[in-house]
């Protein structure tokens, strides 16, 4: 078994590609891919590490498969797992509720034990408001294939490298 599990949910695609490209930059088999709407929030027990990706929908909120598992997450005891966070969004037409999804996830998962990693920069984002941002940084990767998809490969590539030091992969 893998030593990462790498729970996405996804409407559009874009997170599903993002995943894709984060599994692929871990190399080898470090990483396995888990849809959301296919799991249950149990799986999560089965990974030390692991990374949650979710794209912000509507207004500030989570994406359907996340928002079907969000009240379970009351009932798992994430003590001692370490969490890594992405999201996709626009900050330019949602720039009040920028990754706000990754923001309302990380915030449950901390409060059921999961210690939070992989925080990254808020310099070249143009958002005003955002759930997503702890002591001026994002708690997780931030990405925006709507205004600066050119900027993701690099982001994730920048963003792996740190999390195979705080996971110690």
């Amino acid at each position: 078994m893998s030593k990462i599990g790498l729970f996405y949910g996804t409407t559009t695609g874009k997170t599903e590609e993002a995943a894709v490209a984060i599994k692929d930059a871990f190399g080898g088999d470090l990483v396995t891919l888990v849809d959301v709407a296919q799991a249950e929030v149990s799986d999560l027990s089965d990974y030390q590490y692991i990374i949650i990706g979710c794209p912000t929908w509507n207004i500030g909120e989570l994406q359907g498969d996340w928002e079907g598992l969000y009240e379970d997450l009351d009932d798992i005891d994430l003590s001692g797992k370490t969490v890594a966070y992405f999201g996709t969004g626009d900050q330019i037409g949602y720039a009040d509720n920028f990754q706000d999804a990754m923001g309302i996830l990380e915030e449950k998962i901390t409060a059921q034990g999961g210690k939070t990693v992989g925080y990254t920069s808020t310099h070249g984002y143009e958002h005003s408001e955002s759930k997503a941002v702890k002591d001026s940084k994002f708690v997780g990767l931030a990405l925006d294939e709507d205004n600066q998809s050119d900027l993701s490969g690099d982001r994730i590539q920048a963003w792996v490298a740190q999390l195979k030091g705080e996971f110690g992969v």
